[in-house]
């Protein structure tokens, strides 16, 4: 049974990724309205009922800003790490939170997840892979540098949503003030295209089919760079870059 995936925004005005097949989805991050989550599904042909969980990759706004109103409307489970939720400003129903372990897999209905640790400003950040009948699609963005847990799970998947945050030129020439640039920079900022193209050469399996580029800077990216830089290496793996204003195409991964 293949996997089905979407990025219904991604950017730092809100992510949030869709990964499911026929009888099960889960979302990673909520950081669009529920409103919106639910029209973007809805132009997909996605059934929210479907859904049967939400996680949570770290606290920053841009990936729980709606989680409490999906959460309750739509009765979801959100699974958060304890010091994720403990440093933010959530405020979920105890019966549908719910705590995960970095590297210990659940079973949500007919999908496995694993959460893994990444390089990041924030207090317990995570990615993850969802996997089924031997697919797995990775969502792997607020990423400062590629640690091994990165590389290791990046080489097992058949699609991944992708960080390519920055252009490094374009970051040291633009108009942020110097700490922004150095926070952005930094191991536990973002990844540039530099990085991530170099996490793509070297560490894609050769059953890999699907590259989504996501989480794009507004000031210091542009998605025709990204797709020209990554479809020049992509050997026939579908590219894609996600938008910060609408939802991508629904790709069918296996």
């Amino acid at each position: 049974m293949p996997l089905h995936i979407s990025s219904l925004n991604s950017g730092s005005n809100g992510n949030c990724y869709y990964i499911g097949n026929e009888r099960d989805a889960v979302l990673v991050d909520a950081g669009i309205s529920c409103r919106e989550t639910e029209r973007r599904m809805k132009r997909l042909g996605l059934s929210l009922e479907k859904v049967r969980a939400v996680f949570i990759s770290h606290e920053h706004t841009d990936h729980t800003r709606g989680v409490e109103v999906l959460s309750r409307k739509h009765h979801l489970p959100v699974y958060i790490s304890a010091p994720t939720y403990q440093n933010s400003y959530l405020k979920l129903d105890p019966a549908l939170l719910k705590h995960f372990d970095a590297l210990s897999p659940l079973k949500i209905g007919c999908l496995d997840i694993c959460a893994f640790p990444k390089r990041h400003d924030a207090s317990d950040p995570h990615s993850f892979t969802i996997s089924h009948d031997g697919v797995t699609v990775g969502v792997m963005t607020d990423i400062g540098s590629p640690c091994e847990h990165v590389v290791q799970h990046f080489s097992r998947c058949h699609a991944v949503f992708l960080e390519a945050n920055y252009d490094e030129r374009m970051l040291d020439e633009g108009r942020y003030p110097y700490y922004l640039k150095k926070r952005i920079s930094s191991d536990v900022g973002h990844l540039s295209n530099r990085q991530a193209l170099e996490l793509f050469r070297h560490h894609r399996p050769a059953f890999m089919t699907h590259l989504i580029l996501s989480h794009l800077s507004k000031e210091n990216n542009r998605p025709e760079l990204v797709y020209e830089l990554f479809g020049t290496h992509a050997n026939g793996i579908q590219i894609a870059v996600a938008s910060r204003f609408e939802e991508s195409g629904l790709f069918c991964v296996g």
